[in-house]
């Protein structure tokens, strides 16, 4: 948001510099970006009066001038420039002098001819003829200056003479004399051969002598337009010249910043979405005069009326969308006189980065800026009916706005509507069927707040964002839409461009109510770590208008009210940031910390995925990260039946493709596509892990049910089922699982993408914690490899509900051990797994290891057997074993197996 210094003191007076307004600012909570003199790049640029002029004696379009300057002696300037007559008051830049740009600007000789400087131009001074609309220059034709483009044309003959035939009624004229008049026109007069013709003109270019283009029929001077030529056939008669000073009170000597309204400063806030009040000109008036404590100037507009017309016959207003629309503001204005600005209005528009482009348009930019209030201006003989509706748009409904698109619109959309079509996005652009134009005769002013919410959803859908639905989408205060609306009707009768209709059309959608807070300086305190006693807390309350019912200033807690603009004050923090900004951040003492603390670490969860993953990492394997969304296609590739349940996923409402549409049940396929795409690579020995999310429909208000899975992937090298199990079985021994027993056939549907007889389930106890193996060839197939794979999914829920307690300290054993070995016959079919699960359960309490070291098939082995062969340790922990009680452990683990497993000692 930009500030123009010399706006501001309109409200409140503050006598300081650049540096230390910024800082003060900054101080007090607004932050200040950047600080400007507008005229920092101009230097040594006065007025100067053309007191007379020669032509250049070795040029056909240079003039030698004498110029007044204010110094003793006239300067001599030389320029090239065609607009300049004896009598005009123009800027002069003078030796060592600067402009916009860092141009520098030094005497020196043109042609031979000293020149003490350079007459300046709208353009070489940073402006243009929206600053300056008197300054355009429409150049007349000058025969002397013509250059034919095409070979074609017929030149003029070099010693043509007045009233020679050029075309149809066109002549050739001589100027014998020309005179300035008032308001930039000249009194001429030339000679057409036929005879003498004083027509006045406002074509600058002409001087005593030229050969112009002259119309007998219109008795007036051809412009290049009128000619159909194009000026680079006429090339100095261009319409960027010197720039001809108008303005009242200007002597020659003065200095030409002031005269330009180059003298302002602008400051740059940097304004926080929840301080839209701070969106204008008095906004940051009341900060200025809070921070300064200096008095605020406000004006109440006053509106004099008396137009032609019934305001309510001329004109209805409809709000069928009253839920987005608060507050909806209109006024009406007839006889409307479409014209420049003026030069104050221009300068201040200009300061703050807004174009001027005429009165009426002009008017409600300004009312934007200086009460954050967005305007906007209809031409009421486009408004069909006299009819303002504000709804919803129809779906699929388009309008072309300001800018020339047509906008396809949804209901999600806020129209300002007719009784046939839309002529306005609400809060956003206006319609080009209501745009104001130089004929436009009477102009119907909107003041409105619309919800923010709805504006915000509505700019960002079509892709658009304006300065009027950056500040509607913030929230603005529904009671600044009337004092704005009648802002711009006053400042219509200032400038003279149009007469105002009695009356005003105000429709309330909402019930204002005065917001209170209670105050307890104590708390503030407390928040502050000060020691602000409550009058003065108080007292900086009320420099924002943050006051008690009464005015006063109370000991203790109090209801305060909070204006209607700080819609961002909600409770006791906020009062305490008031009071903080304005006794200064930088006088609160620095304290260390009060209060209970929390000791940071990491949850359950976190610590169940660092300990899996450091296990796995140990192991050599690589964390993934793979997408949450996968495409539907991925199901069919790992052969999951088309009837499964785990297919019915989430789907995504705007993915990026159908590859990306659905929220996956299963990590698997993201295993597979990663180690696919490391196969393709021609990596030879790959092992990866990953702890991911799956989503399954079916929670709470339709959210997912999110779980985690450990996926574990790998092929190459020496990986095989047995090595996969081995990791999974360090991991479980990490985790201090019990009970764990490796299982196949339970009838899983996900075993589908594993090879039948290579893939097992991982139990603990009655607890299923997942499934490992070989992926089936078919799988394998479906994407492409033709190497084994091998994958585990684990889920992390049942890992923490399994999961052992954390180790407790135990000392070594203080007596012996005693070893046994045996062997057992029993079916090949019988699993090692099996055998030891068996010897655990039969022992009386003494083994504390089973280990195996031998299998063995062959000579002395019946056909259909085989010899498993444990290494046993038994040890008490209380005394020395005798080999009888040994023993007797022993036996009764045989006789287990025997029972059970008919496994017999060999």
């Amino acid at each position: 948001m930009n500030l123009s210094r010399k706006w501001l003191q309109e409200f409140v007076s503050v006598d300081a510099s650049d540096k230390d307004f910024a800082e003060a600012m900054t101080l007090s909570g607004s932050k200040v970006e950047t600080t400007e003199d507008r005229g920092a790049e101009i230097s040594n640029v006065v007025a100067g009066k053309v007191l007379s002029m020669e032509r250049h004696p070795d040029s056909d379009h240079m003039w030698v001038c004498q110029v007044d300057v204010g110094q003793a002696e006239p300067v001599q300037i030389v320029t090239g420039a065609w607009n300049v007559h004896a009598g005009d008051l123009v800027p002069v830049a003078l030796h060592k002098s600067t402009l916009p740009g860092g141009k520098h600007i030094e005497k020196g000789k043109l042609r031979g001819v000293e020149s003490n400087g350079m007459m300046c131009g709208l353009y070489e001074l940073g402006l243009d003829e929206r600053d300056f609309p008197y300054a355009a220059i429409v150049p007349a034709a000058i025969l002397n200056d013509y250059h034919p483009l095409d070979k074609d044309k017929p030149s003029i003959p070099a010693d043509i003479q007045p009233g020679d035939k050029i075309y149809g009624p066109v002549v050739c004229a001589k100027l014998l004399e020309v005179m300035p008049l008032e308001g930039g026109t000249f009194h001429t007069c030339a000679d057409i051969g036929s005879g003498t013709v004083c027509p006045d003109t406002a074509c600058p270019n002409l001087h005593v002598g030229d050969l112009a283009a002259f119309n007998t029929k219109t008795n007036s001077y051809c412009t290049l337009e009128d000619l159909h030529a194009q000026q680079a056939e006429f090339p100095h008669c261009i319409p960027d010249g010197i720039f001809i000073l108008r303005e009242e009170g200007v002597k020659p000597g003065d200095d030409i910043k002031p005269v330009i309204g180059a003298d302002d400063h602008v400051v740059e806030f940097e304004i926080t979405p929840n301080r839209p009040d701070c969106l204008s000109v008095i906004g940051l008036a009341r900060e200025v005069a809070a921070t300064y404590q200096q008095p605020l100037a406000l004006h109440t507009p006053v509106v004099k009326g008396g137009a032609e017309g019934v305001l309510t016959d001329l004109l209805d207003i409809e709000t069928p969308a009253a839920d987005l629309v608060p507050r909806y503001t209109a006024r009406m204005v007839r006889n409307v006189k479409i014209a420049p600005s003026p030069k104050w209005m221009r300068e201040r528009l200009r300061s703050m980065g807004v174009r001027p482009i005429n009165n009426i348009v002009d008017i409600t930019n300004y009312v934007m800026l200086e009460y954050g209030q967005p305007m906007h201006a209809f031409d009421y003989r486009y408004v069909n009916g006299g009819h303002i509706i504000v709804r919803r748009a129809e779906e699929g409904e388009e309008l072309t706005t300001l800018d020339g698109q047509v906008r396809k619109l949804t209901a999600n959309h806020l129209v300002i509507a007719d009784e046939t079509r839309a002529v306005g996005l609400a809060g956003i652009m206006g319609g080009l069927n209501s745009e104001i134009v130089a004929d436009t005769a009477d102009v119907v002013f909107e003041s409105a707040c619309f919800d923010g919410t709805c504006v915000r959803k509505g700019a960002l859908s079509l892709g658009m964002r304006t300065e009027a639905s950056a500040k509607f989408e913030k929230g603005l205060d529904p009671l600044n839409t009337l004092p704005a609306v009648n802002r711009a009707c006053e400042l219509v009768e200032l400038l003279g461009a149009g007469e105002v209709v009695d009356g005003v059309i105000d429709i309330l959608n909402f019930v204002p109510q005065p917001r209170t807070i209670r105050m307890d300086p104590e708390r503030v305190n407390a928040l502050l770590g000060t020691a602000i006693t409550a009058a003065d807390q108080y007292q900086y309350l009320s420099r924002v208008d943050i006051r008690t019912a009464d005015g006063s200033c109370p000991d203790g807690p109090a209801d305060v009210t909070i204006p209607s603009w700080r819609g961002d004050v909600e409770g006791i923090a906020d009062l305490a940031e008031e009071v903080a900004r304005f006794y200064g951040y930088n006088n609160i003492p620095t304290t260390l910390m009060r209060g209970q603390t929390t000791l940071g670490g990491y949850g359950a969860e976190e610590i169940l995925e660092r300990r899996v993953s450091g296990v796995c990492r140990a192991f050599g394997y690589d964390e993934i990260i793979t997408y949450s969304f996968i495409s539907p296609t991925q199901y069919d590739k790992i052969r999951w039946p088309q009837d499964y349940q785990r297919r019915n996923s989430l789907k995504i409402l705007n993915p990026l493709g159908e590859d990306t549409s659905i929220m996956r049940t299963t990590t698997l396929p993201s295993m597979l596509e990663i180690l696919t795409r490391n196969y393709n690579y021609r990596n030879q020995d790959v092992r990866l892990y990953e702890v991911g999310r799956t989503y399954l429909p079916g929670g709470e208000d339709g959210l997912a049910i999110e779980s985690k899975t450990l996926t574990l992937g790998a092929y190459g090298g020496d990986m095989d089922f047995y090595a996969m199990k081995g990791l999974i079985e360090a991991i479980l021994k990490e985790l201090r699982v019990q009970d764990v027993t490796f299982r196949t056939g339970s009838g899983f549907p996900e075993a589908v993408s594993y090879h039948p007889g290579r893939f097992a389930e991982v139990w603990s106890g009655s607890d299923c914690l997942g499934y490992f193996g070989q992926i089936h060839p078919l799988v394998a197939q479906n994407y492409g490899v033709d190497a084994a794979f091998y994958c585990a999914e684990l889920s992390m829920d049942e890992l923490e509900n399994v999961k052992g307690a954390d180790p407790e300290y135990v000392p070594l054993p203080k007596f012996p051990a005693v070893t046994r070995d045996i062997a057992v016959v029993c079916g090949k079919a019988v699993t090692v797994g099996a055998l030891e699960d068996c010897i655990r359960r039969g022992a009386k309490g003494l083994l504390k290891d089973v280990t195996l070291f031998d299998i063995y098939t062959g000579a002395g082995i019946p056909e259909g057997k085989k010899s498993v062969a444990f290494n046993l340790t038994l040890r008490s922990d209380d005394r020395s074993l005798t080999a009888e009680e040994a023993d007797a452990d022993v036996k009764s683990i045989l006789e287990l197996l025997q029972s059970e497993l008919n496994a017999v000692l060999r």
